[in-house]
């Protein structure tokens, strides 16, 4: 999907306050006139909205609601945020509860207190085991952290590239071609889907990817194959690098000049890792193409 996370179906965990979230009810699987032989029970897939507070990534956007509410000691409007960060932090913590509470353990403890200790235990894993993940994808790479283009960089545009031949080469052979190299530049990449308005979207990071789109011209026995490549950037890095503009150009309105610096830092550190993300993957598709006989418009 668009954070980098591969998609799948079902539940590992957390079916106490998760579960009580979800707004559509299961459906029963009973066949014609009830004539199945198992009746089963199907339940919709949460959505983003309720799996967003079980992702690691979840505790950086409570981190980064702290700051926000703390800036308000700076610019006093931002003291409206002070009860987002408490809201933020009390929904893993109320699904955590919800979920011990309805664990049972194989051997009960024979004391009241020793059974309290272990359900604190328990509590407390759950709430350490995103922290862990957190910091294994940052550490190791792993989506949407994933940045593996070693080509350099090069300015994200739309370009053009062309490529003459006296043979003619199916469309589908010559992306597998590209797909090949890509990968052997340890590219993260993944292919266009039926609907979709381009072959190939190589990922340069969270905030940026590229995508390209392959089309073939044959005429008096050659072939004439176009490749067009364009950058995408992240919509949330987009808006968030806005929010901090207006933001800070509010404060600077009110002479919080103070605000207004750190806002605009912000706002700035936000569009170089967007043109960086996709300056990379656009280095690695030029790369990829120039060895493939493909030359610029």
């Amino acid at each position: 999907n668009s954070a980098g996370h591969i998609a799948w179906a079902g539940r590992i965990y957390a079916n106490g306050f998760v579960h009580a979230l979800e707004r559509r009810r299961g459906r029963i699987y009973q066949g014609t006139w009830g004539t199945a032989a198992y009746a089963r029970l199907y339940c919709p897939a949460p959505g983003s909205l309720q799996s967003l507070a079980l992702m690691p990534e979840w505790y950086l956007i409570c981190l980064g609601l702290s700051a926000l509410a703390g800036l308000g000691y700076l610019w006093k409007p931002l003291l409206a945020a002070l009860p987002l960060p408490a809201l933020a932090l009390g929904l893993p913590i109320i699904a955590v509860a919800s979920s011990v509470s309805h664990i049972r353990f194989e051997s009960t403890p024979p004391t009241r207190f020793a059974r309290l200790r272990l359900r604190v235990l328990t509590a407390f894993l759950h709430l350490l085991q995103p922290l862990a993940r957190l910091r294994g994808r940052q550490s190791f790479g792993l989506t949407p952290w994933r940045r593996r283009n070693g080509a350099g960089l090069s300015f994200p545009r739309r370009r053009t590239f062309w490529l003459w031949s006296e043979g003619w080469l199916a469309s589908e052979e010559r992306l597998r071609s590209l797909e090949s190299s890509l990968r052997v530049d340890r590219a993260v990449l993944r292919r266009g889907g039926d609907f979709d308005r381009w072959d190939l979207e190589v990922r340069g990071g969270l905030l940026g990817d590229v995508r390209v789109l392959m089309a073939e011209e044959y005429s008096g026995g050659k072939q004439a194959v176009r490749v067009r490549v364009w950058p995408k950037f992240s919509s949330l890095g987009l808006l968030l690098s806005l929010l901090c503009l207006a933001f800070g150009s509010a404060a600077a309105f009110d002479q919080a000049w103070t605000a207004a610096t750190i806002f605009g830092a912000i706002a700035a550190g936000l569009g170089a890792l967007l043109l960086r993300d996709s300056a990379g993957a656009t280095a690695t598709v030029d790369r990829s193409l120039t060895q493939l006989g493909f030359g610029r418009k």
